[in-house]
């Protein structure tokens, strides 16, 4: 089987992204990564960090990588603002648009309904674009609403298509359990981010408690992710990055 290329959420650098953009980009190349993700688009612009999304794009050609997804606020796939969403991500040559939390809807039943309009009604306007959306996980997405986790009561209510970003770590910080999600909807993690847990250096990939040959297996057999995103870091410190990549070369993941 063929690795899955690894990206890194560029949040986790994001002091460094915004002191030099295009040399971040360059050191997560240098590291080996194949793509990186964007954080905290509005759709305000057709711009990010201060840049076009045309030197944007530029910056990710010299560097050599892929825009491997965007993590976006939740008004950037609403009706008003949506197709500025989507020639920003069409200049970028990125697919997967992923709304990055939205802890006030995810509280409720009514808000989950909401937010799962939000996601079907941008799926049909993103198909002709060849592009998905998608909402990524948190620790409070996995609290009980009526004794099932909200993750599932949203996922239940969104088409096929939209994109289901696990995150392990960020799931186990809220007790909830990535396994048993990931094998309730197959097929609909299209992105991954990969995370580790608990443990005395649990902030880089291997150094923790998950389980990452079930994990794995997991993927492998009910989902095949299009890409596995790093989320390990503390703003600024290329290591930390460059340390959890390597936990993944030691997997045979990178």
């Amino acid at each position: 089987m063929a690795k899955t290329p690894v990206g890194v959420q560029l949040y986790v650098l994001r002091d460094a992204v915004a002191q030099d953009l295009a040399g971040a980009l360059k050191r997560v190349a240098e590291i080996g990564y194949q793509g990186a993700e964007p954080w905290g688009y509005g759709g305000e612009e057709l711009a990010w960090m201060g840049h076009s999304a045309a030197d944007v794009r530029k910056m990710y050609d010299d560097a050599g990588l892929i825009c491997c997804g965007i993590h976006l606020q939740p008004q950037a796939l609403q009706p008003a603002i949506i197709e500025r969403t989507i020639e920003f991500n069409r200049i970028l040559g990125n697919r997967f648009l992923v709304i990055a939390g939205d802890a006030g809807r995810m509280a409720s039943r009514a808000g989950i309904s909401e937010l799962a309009g939000i996601l079907n009604t941008a799926s049909e306007l993103l198909r002709p674009h060849g592009m998905f959306c998608g909402y990524h996980a948190h620790g409070f997405d996995f609290g009980l609403i009526d004794g099932e986790p909200a993750w599932h009561h949203l996922f239940r209510q969104c088409r096929d298509d939209v994109i289901m970003q696990m995150d392990n770590g960020n799931t186990m910080t809220g007790d909830g359990d990535p396994i048993a999600a990931l094998k309730l909807f197959p097929g609909r993690a299209r992105t991954v981010h990969v995370k580790d847990f608990g443990g005395p250096a649990g902030s880089v990939i291997g150094g923790g408690t998950v389980d990452w040959d079930t994990l794995w297996r997991v993927y492998d057999t009910l989902h095949r992710p299009e890409w596995y995103v790093v989320e390990e870091g503390d703003g600024s410190n290329f290591d930390i990055p460059a340390a959890s990549f390597a936990g993944l070369q030691a997997m045979g993941r990178a």
